[in-house]
This record gives structure tokens, C-alpha cells and sequence, in this order.
């Protein structure tokens, strides 16, 4: 199949390309920077998802994964108004087969930086709506919504050991996802599934979940 994915030079992205191109599919990636993929099955685009005016004419896309973000930095017009911007051109049309938004665990807790769970938030209510308008074409939308994943974004943290440890503390696996691992869901819930539709899939090791609970003994 062809595949467009958005993001895709590290992190999540290239997981995600990578697992795609290991079973046997076309990839298309969309990214800023330059490739850092090299693959005959595999073409980069430079340019940035906020430019609608300059993103390519791609034909035949099948699965569309919309996983270029950033954190603290033009959160919104690149999560939100990028990742609208690339589903409306490639997305939303016949012959279209699925489409994964990659959103966060912070759209559901608010637990961040206030643009960036306000943009994740809108991934979150856009992607209901995609889902109910490639409907009729027989396709399906989702929103992927990791927590922690060791990713050269979350670095700062990654190598603090007492962050890391209060992290730790509020995660009940005691673990961050890797990028392998959100990349495996991502496959499942484009390629695999056909049914489940317009859901925000939950991935944070029970980040989410935790509660503190105080009573006296």
C-alpha cells in the first residue's frame, strides 16, 4: 500500500516508516528536515506540514499517519492546524483507507504545556470528525495518544535521574514506551483494524490511571 506518514526524520515517525517499509509498502514522508531514512521503498519531502501552499501533489495515498509535532513551539498552528492542513489535501477523499493521528496522553490529562495539550485537544475532536466523513468510503480515523516514549524530545528528562525518578513514580509499569513499540500500534490500527473508528487509543504505561489516595490509617 502507499503510505504518507508526516514526522518522519526520528522519533515516532521513523519508527513507524521503518515499520511499514520492513513489511513490504511504499512510503512517502514529510518532514522538515532531510531524509534520514534510506530506502528504495522509501521518498522524503522536505517541507514543513504549516505550509499548505507548498505540500506536494501525492496521488494514491492509502494510509495517511499524521505524527509531525512539536512541544513548546508553535504548538498549535504545527499539531493542529499542520496536521488539519495534510488530512483535508491527502486524507479526506475516495480511495482512502485509514488515517492515524498521532495525539498525546496530555489531550486527556492536561498535564503539560498549556498550547500543547490545547493543541493535542483539538487532534482529539478533529479526528471524530475525519472519522465520520471517510466513513462513507469505508475507511477509518483514529488518534494514537502516547505518554512517556523514549524519544530524543523527551531527552532533557530521559537523563535527569531525579525527573526521572518522579516520573517513575507516576507511571504504574515503571516504564516509558519505545518508539518500536507505538510504531507496532500504529500498524495495527491502520493495516489490521477496519472496525474500530473516531477512538482516542490511550498508550501511557497507566500514567493516566494513577490517583493519589489519602485516608488515614
Amino acid at each position: 500500500m502507499r503510505i504518507l506518514i508526516t514526522g518522519t526524520t526520528q522519533g515516532i515517525g521513523r519508527a513507524i516508516a521503518e515499520k511499514f517499509l520492513r513489511e513490504g509498502h511504499r512510503v512517502i514522508g514529510i518532514d522538515r528536515q532531510e531524509a534520514g531514512i534510506s530506502h528504495e521503498s522509501y521518498r522524503h519531502v522536505v517541507c514543513d506540514v504549516r505550509d499548505r501552499a507548498h505540500l506536494p501533489e501525492i496521488d494514491g495515498v492509502e494510509i495517511l499517519i499524521n505524527n509531525a509535532g512539536t512541544q513548546n513551539e508553535d504548538d498549535i498552528d504545527i499539531n493542529l492546524k499542520g496536521l488539519i492542513g495534510i488530512t483535508e489535501k491527502y486524507g479526506v477523499r475516495e480511495g482512502i483507507r485509514s488515517i492515524l493521528n498521532i495525539g498525546s496522553a496530555s489531550a486527556h490529562t492536561g498535564a503539560e504545556f498549556p498550547e500543547y495539550c490545547a493543541s493535542k485537544g483539538g487532534v482529539l475532536a478533529y479526528t471524530k470528525n475525519v472519522a465520520m466523513r471517510v466513513a462513507p468510503y469505508g475507511a477509518t480515523c483514529n488518534s494514537l495518544d502516547p505518554g512517556g516514549v523514549l524519544t530524543p524530545l523527551n531527552a532533557c528528562v530521559m537523563n535527569d535521574p531525579a525527573l526521572w525518578a518522579q516520573i517513575m513514580d507516576e507511571t504504574p509499569l515503571k516504564k516509558w514506551a519505545t518508539p518500536e513499540e507505538i510504531a507496532e500500534w500504529a500498524y495495527f490500527l491502520t493495516v489490521v483494524n477496519t472496525f474500530c473508528t473516531g477512538q482516542c487509543i490511550l498508550v501511557d504505561g497507566g500514567e493516566s490511571i494513577n490517583y493519589h489516595f489519602v485516608w488515614k490509617d
